[in-house]
C-alpha cells in the first residue's frame, strides 16, 4: 500500500473514524456488513461497481473484472447489489484474482459467495451475507468507477473505506485529512485512557467526564 493516507487508516479503527466523523457532523457509517472470510481490517481507496437485475443483453465482460483489472494494489472493490438477495456480487475466481493483484479487500452491500476459496488466498470480503447462488441469470454489472449507494452512505469512486469486525465507514475524499487526523487524536486519547484503567484509575472516571471531554476536545 503506497497511499500514505490509507496507512493511517489502517492503524486506527472503525470506532475511532466513526466519532471523528460523528464530531465533524459527517456520517459514513454503514452497520450490518461484516466480515465473511479473513477476520481482518483493511483500509484503502474504493473501486466502485454497480449491479442490477439481469436483462436480455449480456453484459460483456464478468461483473466487478473490470474494476479488479483498473484497481491498483491497496484498492478496495465495493460492490452495490442491492436488487437480489439470492444473487452474490462477488466470488472466488474474482478473489483470486483481487488477491494476486495485491488488493486490500472487497466490500458488497448484498450477498457474496465462495467464502472458503476467499479464505483460501487469505483475502478479505466483507458482505451483508454468505450464499451459494450465482449472479448467473439475476444479476449484471450495470456500471463501475461510478457513484454508488452503500447503507445510506454516498460513496465516490477515490473515497476512502476502513473496515472490520466492528462495521464500515466510508471517508470522503475532500475531507480525508481532517477526518483521519481526528480518528488519530481519539485512538491516541482512548489508548490513554485504556492505559489508566489498567494502572488501576476507576473506569466510571475513565468513561465519564474523561470520555466526553476527549470526544469533543480538539486538543
Amino acid at each position: 500500500m503506497t497511499d500514505k493516507i490509507s496507512e493511517r487508516l489502517l492503524r486506527v479503527d472503525t470506532c475511532a473514524v466513526s466519532d471523528a466523523m460523528d464530531a465533524l457532523g459527517m456520517w459514513g457509517t454503514v452497520n450490518e456488513i461484516n466480515p465473511i472470510s479473513v477476520r481482518r481490517r483493511i483500509a484503502g481507496r474504493v473501486q466502485t461497481v454497480k449491479l442490477g437485475p439481469a436483462s436480455k443483453i449480456v453484459p460483456k465482460s464478468h461483473l466487478c473484472s473490470a474494476a479488479i483489472d483498473a484497481a491498483s494494489p491497496g484498492d478496495i472493490i465495493v460492490v452495490e447489489n442491492h436488487s437480489q438477495e439470492d444473487a452474490a456480487g462477488w466470488g472466488g475466481i474474482l478473489s483470486t484474482a483481487a488477491a494476486a493483484k495485491g488488493l486490500s479487500g472487497t466490500i458488497v452491500d448484498g450477498p457474496a459467495r465462495d467464502v472458503d476459496e476467499s479464505i483460501d488466498v487469505d483475502y478479505p470480503v466483507f458482505a451483508r451475507t454468505a450464499i451459494c447462488s450465482t449472479a448467473r441469470g439475476r444479476i449484471v454489472e450495470y456500471a463501475w468507477n461510478v457513484p454508488l449507494i452503500i447503507g445510506r452512505v454516498h460513496v465516490e469512486p477515490g473515497d476512502l473505506v476502513i473496515a472490520d469486525s466492528s462495521g464500515v465507514v466510508f471517508v470522503p475524499k475532500y475531507h480525508e485529512e481532517e477526518v483521519v487526523s481526528r480518528a488519530e487524536d481519539i485512538s491516541a486519547k482512548e489508548a490513554a485512557m485504556s492505559k489508566a484503567v489498567n494502572a488501576g484509575k476507576l473506569v466510571s472516571q475513565v468513561m465519564g467526564r474523561d470520555y466526553e471531554k476527549m470526544l469533543l476536545s480538539n486538543d
